[in-house]
C-alpha cells in the first residue's frame, strides 16, 4: 500500500516530532534539526515499526547547510507564498527542495516545481508564483566574483539581483560550500563540475584554502560590504 505524506505527517505530531525541522521527501525523512525535531533514537524506532519502508537520515552535515540557510529563508520568505523552484539533474536543486519542504509547514508557503531558465519568466512562463527560489551556492557565486576580477570587470554578485519581472528572487543556499552538499549526498565532486568553471579560479581557491580556511566565506563577506 502507497505510503501518504500526510499520514506521515499526522503519525509524527502524533509521537511528538515537530515536522517543522523534518523534511519529509518520501520515502525519505531528513532531520533538519535534531534538537528542535525532538526526533529521538526511541521515536525513530516508532517510526520504524508503522513506516519500516521509510528511510530516516541523520546527517551534521545536512543539519549545517539547513542552518545557513534557514537565516536566508526566514529573512526572505513571508507566509503563505507560493514558490517555485527548478527541477533538474544538477544536485543542488535537489538539496533546495529538500529544505524548504519544512517551510510548507513553518511558514505555510506552496512549492512549485517546473523546469525554466529565467529568461522564461513573462514569457512562455506564466506568474503563477510570488517568488523563485534559485540553488546559488557559496562557490558559485565566490567564483563568479573571481572571474569578474581577473578579468577586471566590475564586481557584481549575481545574488544581488532580487527581482525579474516583479517576482522576487531568493537564494537560499548562496552560504552553502558546494562540498558540504557534495558530501552529504556522497557524490564525486568532479562528476559534477561547476558550468564554465575556470581552471585559474579553480587552482586560485584551492590555493588560498591550504592559508585561509573560510576563503570562500570571507570573500562573500567583502563583496556584500563592497556591493552596499
Amino acid at each position: 500500500m502507497k505510503t501518504e505524506k500526510r499520514d506521515v505527517l499526522r503519525f509524527l505530531k502524533r509521537i511528538g516530532v515537530d515536522t517543522r525541522f523534518v523534511s519529509v521527501v518520501l520515502p525519505y525523512l531528513y532531520i533538519n534539526n535534531l534538537r528542535f525535531s525532538k526526533f529521538s533514537r526511541k521515536r525513530e524506532e516508532l517510526v520504524h515499526k508503522k513506516y519500516p519502508q521509510l528511510q530516516i537520515v541523520r546527517s551534521t552535515i545536512f543539519q549545517k547547510i539547513c542552518t545557513r540557510s534557514s537565516k536566508i529563508i526566514g529573512d526572505s520568505l513571508n507566509p503563505r507564498e507560493i514558490v517555485l523552484i527548478r527541477t533538474g539533474p544538477k544536485v543542488e536543486d535537489k538539496v533546495l527542495e529538500i529544505i524548504l519542504e519544512p517551510y510548507t509547514r513553518k511558514y505555510g508557503i506552496q512549492l512549485i516545481q517546473k523546469k525554466f531558465e529565467l529568461e522564461e519568466i513573462g514569457k512562455t512562463l506564466t506568474h503563477d508564483f510570488e517568488v523563485i527560489a534559485l540553488p546559488l551556492t557559496l562557490d558559485h557565486e565566490v567564483k563568479n566574483i573571481l572571474n569578474q576580477i581577473f578579468t577586471g570587470k566590475k564586481i557584481k554578485m549575481q545574488s544581488s539581483q532580487d527581482k525579474i519581472e516583479k517576482i522576487r528572487l531568493i537564494y537560499p543556499l548562496v552560504n552553502v560550500p558546494l562540498n558540504w552538499i557534495y558530501g552529504w549526498l556522497e557524490v564525486d565532486a568532479k562528476a559534477h563540475h561547476l558550468e564554465g568553471d575556470d581552471k585559474l579560479v579553480h587552482e586560485f581557491l584551492q590555493f588560498l584554502e591550504t592559508i585561509i580556511p573560510q576563503v570562500r566565506e570571507n570573500i562573500l563577506k567583502s563583496s556584500r560590504f563592497l556591493s552596499k
